[in-house]
Protein backbone atom coordinates (compact mmCIF):
# COMPACT_ATOMS: atom_id res chain seq x y z
CA UNK A 1 0.00 0.00 0.00
CA UNK A 2 1.05 3.55 -0.69
CA UNK A 3 0.31 6.64 1.42
CA UNK A 4 -1.38 9.49 -0.42
CA UNK A 5 -1.91 13.09 0.71
CA UNK A 6 -5.24 14.66 -0.17
CA UNK A 7 -6.98 18.00 0.10
CA UNK A 8 -9.82 20.09 -1.22
CA UNK A 9 -9.09 22.86 -3.75
CA UNK A 10 -8.32 25.60 -1.22
CA UNK A 11 -6.39 23.31 1.17
CA UNK A 12 -8.66 23.84 4.18
CA UNK A 13 -9.58 20.13 4.26
CA UNK A 14 -6.58 17.77 4.44
CA UNK A 15 -6.37 14.00 4.80
CA UNK A 16 -4.18 10.97 4.15
CA UNK A 17 -5.01 7.47 2.97
CA UNK A 18 -3.13 4.20 2.64
CA UNK A 19 -4.31 2.41 -0.48
CA UNK A 20 -3.53 0.36 -3.53
CA UNK A 21 -5.28 2.41 -6.20
CA UNK A 22 -6.16 -0.58 -8.37
CA UNK A 23 -9.45 1.01 -9.53
CA UNK A 24 -11.75 3.98 -9.14
CA UNK A 25 -15.53 3.93 -9.08
CA UNK A 26 -17.77 6.06 -11.24
CA UNK A 27 -21.37 5.99 -10.08
CA UNK A 28 -24.44 6.84 -12.14
CA UNK A 29 -26.67 8.09 -9.28
CA UNK A 30 -28.12 11.59 -9.46
CA UNK A 31 -25.49 13.28 -7.30
CA UNK A 32 -22.44 11.40 -8.61
CA UNK A 33 -23.36 12.14 -12.24
CA UNK A 34 -23.34 15.85 -11.47
CA UNK A 35 -20.30 15.73 -9.18
CA UNK A 36 -18.00 13.73 -11.48
CA UNK A 37 -15.86 12.30 -8.66
CA UNK A 38 -13.61 9.29 -9.11
CA UNK A 39 -14.03 7.31 -5.89
CA UNK A 40 -11.95 4.66 -4.14
CA UNK A 41 -13.04 3.02 -0.89
CA UNK A 42 -10.74 2.53 2.07
CA UNK A 43 -11.23 1.04 5.52
CA UNK A 44 -11.40 3.26 8.59
CA UNK A 45 -7.82 2.36 9.59
CA UNK A 46 -6.52 3.45 6.16
CA UNK A 47 -7.98 6.97 6.44
CA UNK A 48 -6.57 9.83 8.49
CA UNK A 49 -8.44 13.11 8.62
CA UNK A 50 -6.05 15.99 9.35
CA UNK A 51 -8.83 18.59 9.57
CA UNK A 52 -11.52 18.35 12.28
CA UNK A 53 -14.65 16.73 10.82
CA UNK A 54 -16.80 19.46 12.34
CA UNK A 55 -15.01 21.98 10.07
CA UNK A 56 -16.64 20.36 7.02
CA UNK A 57 -20.13 20.75 5.63
CA UNK A 58 -22.31 17.64 5.52
CA UNK A 59 -24.89 16.83 2.86
CA UNK A 60 -27.36 13.93 3.07
CA UNK A 61 -30.28 13.02 0.86
CA UNK A 62 -32.72 10.18 0.02
CA UNK A 63 -32.15 7.56 2.79
CA UNK A 64 -29.79 9.83 4.77
CA UNK A 65 -27.36 6.92 5.14
CA UNK A 66 -24.57 8.26 2.91
CA UNK A 67 -22.66 11.21 4.29
CA UNK A 68 -21.12 13.58 1.76
CA UNK A 69 -18.51 15.89 3.28
CA UNK A 70 -17.63 19.18 1.59
CA UNK A 71 -15.22 22.00 2.21
CA UNK A 72 -17.39 24.98 3.27
CA UNK A 73 -14.94 27.37 1.58
CA UNK A 74 -14.30 25.92 -1.90
CA UNK A 75 -17.17 23.40 -2.11
CA UNK A 76 -15.07 20.37 -3.08
CA UNK A 77 -16.11 16.89 -1.89
CA UNK A 78 -12.85 15.15 -0.90
CA UNK A 79 -14.51 12.09 0.68
CA UNK A 80 -17.78 10.56 1.80
CA UNK A 81 -19.29 7.67 3.75
CA UNK A 82 -21.09 5.58 1.11
CA UNK A 83 -24.64 4.33 1.58
CA UNK A 84 -23.75 0.73 0.72
CA UNK A 85 -20.71 0.63 3.06
CA UNK A 86 -21.10 3.39 5.69
CA UNK A 87 -18.26 1.94 7.78
CA UNK A 88 -15.78 2.81 5.00
CA UNK A 89 -14.53 6.06 3.51
CA UNK A 90 -14.99 6.68 -0.19
CA UNK A 91 -12.23 9.07 -1.25
CA UNK A 92 -12.37 11.35 -4.28
CA UNK A 93 -9.15 10.31 -6.02
CA UNK A 94 -9.16 13.61 -7.91
CA UNK A 95 -8.23 15.21 -4.56
CA UNK A 96 -5.08 13.08 -4.07
CA UNK A 97 -1.62 14.42 -4.90
CA UNK A 98 0.62 12.67 -7.41
CA UNK A 99 -1.96 10.32 -8.95
CA UNK A 100 -2.02 9.56 -12.69
CA UNK A 101 -5.77 9.29 -13.19
CA UNK A 102 -5.39 7.87 -16.70
CA UNK A 103 -3.46 4.88 -15.33
CA UNK A 104 -6.23 3.69 -12.99
CA UNK A 105 -8.96 1.34 -14.28
CA UNK A 106 -12.53 2.64 -13.96
CA UNK A 107 -15.26 0.47 -12.44
CA UNK A 108 -18.82 1.54 -13.23
CA UNK A 109 -21.34 1.22 -10.42
CA UNK A 110 -25.08 1.71 -10.68
CA UNK A 111 -26.28 3.70 -7.68
CA UNK A 112 -29.29 4.79 -9.72
CA UNK A 113 -30.62 1.25 -9.36
CA UNK A 114 -30.62 1.28 -5.55
CA UNK A 115 -34.10 1.47 -3.99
Amino acid sequence: MQTYQGSCHCGRVRFEIDADLDHVRVCDCSICRKRGALLHRVEEAQFRLLTPLEDLALYQFHTHTARDYFCPTCGILPFRRPRTAPEQWSVNVRCLEGVDLDAIPVKRVFGSRLP
